[in-house]
């Protein structure tokens, strides 16, 4: 490889590193009223349940069940999120190996410099798809949590 093309590469390299932040970020965004949700009201809510399993009357395994009963709504809410995020970051993944496949393709058929450029229009097409599907996640996590549009 010639020291252009490096260099080439190099650029490309540094702007798709850009792009996976550019996910990141908007994950974080979107994401952020659903893990307030889940962080604050919550677990707000087990601490409150947990305090009121704290009572002289009861034994220690009574004490025990009743808070492992208060901690239930934080842990499926936090089940349920991080199993749309590993799906989500599953089909991102596939996306991103289907770039690297056309990729390798296309430095074997026409040469570095155009395989470089799709493959890097690839990239960005794949994770301003994935970007926008992040509404609908968010949507479908709000159900699932029952959280109201008016919660912020």
């Amino acid at each position: 490889m010639n020291h252009i093309a490096a260099v080439e590469e190099q650029i490309v390299t540094e702007r798709l590193r850009g792009k996976l932040n550019e996910v990141n970020e908007a994950a974080k965004e979107h994401l952020s009223s659903v893990q307030d949700y889940v962080n604050f009201n919550l677990q707000q809510a087990y601490f409150k349940c947990a305090y009121e399993c704290f009572d002289r009357r009861r034994r220690q395994q009574e004490i025990g069940n009743c808070v492992e009963h208060c901690s239930v709504p934080v842990l499926t809410a936090q089940n349920v999120v991080e199993s749309e995020m590993a799906k989500f970051q599953e089909r991102l993944q596939r996306s991103l190996m289907v770039c690297q496949d056309k990729y390798e393709a296309g430095k074997l058929q026409r040469g570095q410099a155009n395989a470089m450029a799709d493959m890097e229009s690839c990239v960005n097409s794949s994770i301003d798809d994935n970007i926008k599907t992040l509404p609908q996640l968010v949507g479908k996590l709000k159900i699932a949590l029952g959280i109201r549009d008016s919660f912020q």
